[in-house]
């Protein structure tokens, strides 16, 4: 018998290269990571352990990873390029990944969303 979790970063704020525009390519920004994993295990753990399961903190700590030196033009490569970071974990079955940059405009924030999968 197989079991579903679904392991979820939510908010994760990084500060990053992220966009085309003049303003965008001179300064970092704000930026809103979530992630939500579906994980596919043999059998529900046996024990309270967290080498039982996913450890999300190689989600948070690669996202952390990708922005720290690279300037990403599109929120749609930056989604692709974690969704990817989830899915090297083969008991990751179907990635939800989805950013936004809440500071573009002072009445709305702008963001995408990709759903990935084996």
């Amino acid at each position: 018998m197989t079991v579903r979790f679904t392991t979820i970063l939510e908010g994760l704020e990084v500060t990053m290269g992220l966009g085309i525009h003049p303003h965008e390519l001179a300064a970092r920004q704000r930026v809103i990571v979530s992630v939500r994993m579906e994980v596919v295990y043999p059998a529900p753990p046996a024990e309270d352990r967290i080498d039982a399961v996913l450890d999300y903190d190689f989600v948070r700590a690669g996202v952390q990873a990708l922005v720290a030196d690279r300037h990403f033009h599109l929120q749609e490569t930056l989604c692709e390029a974690i969704a990817a970071l989830c899915l090297a974990d083969p008991r990751v079955e179907r990635v939800t990944v989805r950013t936004s940059k809440p500071d573009v405009y002072p009445d709305a924030a702008v963001g995408c969303e990709i759903v990935r999968g084996r």
